[in-house]
């Protein structure tokens, strides 16, 4: 599962068993980036509560479906495995089309963006690969370029949000070794409406 002990569904109690609960999957399933968290519930319920809130919350203007293709190629410029996997297939799910989905991974793959990606799409990508890659050469010309193609500064939030998210989860998968054995891949907190909601299905 990962390289750190983990308490299974079964051996939890108290404060980790309430939070196994509002996060698992059919059969009692925790996905296996939550049960890295188990010696420490309370930065589950941290990862959880920016997790929903970034990606799966009504108050996003950005189709879903783009917030997790972002997710899917910062997860590929981290090389996680785990996250590119997962998030692919809640794409998939979304997209309803799987010729579609197929060319959008290849492009995500290749770097050849369009023409599967129209220009306001492939900025927002631009902008995902500068701030995961080159973090600290950041300027406000890139916020900028996000603006001429387009994105509102709220909708350029929801895109920085989701980039700096899916990079902090793809070095909590990649610095505890965390691996997709025994998860039910591409489930998700999927009720937007309801920020409480965090059981995935």
């Amino acid at each position: 599962m990962s390289w750190i002990k983990h308490v299974p569904y079964e051996q939890a109690r108290g404060k980790l068993l309430k939070l196994y609960n509002r996060v698992k999957g059919p059969g009692n399933n925790i996905d296996n980036i939550m049960l890295a968290h188990s010696l420490r519930p309370h930065s589950m319920e941290g990862h959880m509560t920016l997790y929903k809130n970034v990606l799966h919350h009504s108050g996003n203007e950005i189709p879903k479906w783009f917030l997790e293709a972002l997710g899917v190629y910062t997860s590929m410029k981290n090389q996680c495995h785990y996250c590119v996997e997962h998030h692919f297939a809640g794409m998939v799910r979304l997209v309803d089309n799987l010729p579609r989905s197929t060319a959008i991974r290849s492009a995500l793959e290749t770097g050849l963006l369009n023409p599967v990606f129209d220009e306001k799409q492939c900025a927002a990508l631009i902008y995902a690969d500068k701030l995961t890659k080159q973090t600290g050469a950041m300027v406000e010309s890139d916020a900028q370029r996000l603006r001429t193609a387009g994105w509102n500064d709220g909708e350029i939030l929801e895109i920085n949000q989701v980039v700096a998210y899916f990079n902090y989860a793809n070095r909590t998968v990649l610095g505890l070794g965390v691996h997709t054995g025994g998860d039910i891949i591409g489930l998700s907190p999927n009720n937007s409406d309801d920020p409480n909601s965090w059981n995935h299905a």
